[in-house]
């Protein structure tokens, strides 16, 4: 099984596979959150929808409340939030948990990737990466502080699209 057949709801609870979400495009699949010092980073993250969407790629926002309480709303208050603050268009899931015993099992997937300093397991705060490609394979992993615009997020974003 890839990454693309995990189940996980929508934001707005209807069922979808990550495939459906990525729609099998290349996706960076980051945990957000609203009330993060991170939080500013929908900026970034939506200038990556915008520049690579129309080359094949995506963003898929997972809502996470296990740092800190900092992504406390509901599915409706986090999808006005992400638009009216944002203006994020990209796909965004239901709010899982991505470490511990109800680790969602995208998370399970996603943790055994390590990033480029070799770390690898619990997911260490909000808006940490993960690209994925078109087949569902996780390529790179990136700490919560590495922006969306960093030059190497970039690179690897690059080297996955066809264009």
């Amino acid at each position: 099984m890839s990454v693309l057949d995990i189940a996980i709801n929508r934001l707005d609870g209807t069922p979808a596979t990550v495939g459906q979400l990525t729609e099998g495009k290349p996706a960076l699949l980051v945990n957000v959150a609203s009330q993060c010092g991170l939080t500013p980073q929908y900026t970034g993250l939506e200038e990556l929808q915008r520049e690579y969407g129309p080359r094949g790629f995506t963003v898929v926002g997972i809502p996470c409340n296990q740092f800190g309480g900092q992504e406390p709303g509901t599915a409706e208050e986090i999808a006005e939030f992400c638009s009216a603050t944002y203006g994020a268009t990209f796909p965004m899931t239901e709010k899982v948990e991505v470490n511990g015993p109800g680790r969602h099992p995208l998370y399970e997937e996603l943790t055994a990737t390590a990033d480029d300093e070799g770390r690898d397991g619990d997911v260490t705060w909000n808006f940490e990466k993960f690209l994925v490609d078109g087949k569902g394979a996780v390529v790179a992993r990136f700490a919560p502080r590495v922006e969306p615009g960093d030059e190497r997020l970039r690179e690897r974003v690059e080297g996955l699209l066809t264009d």
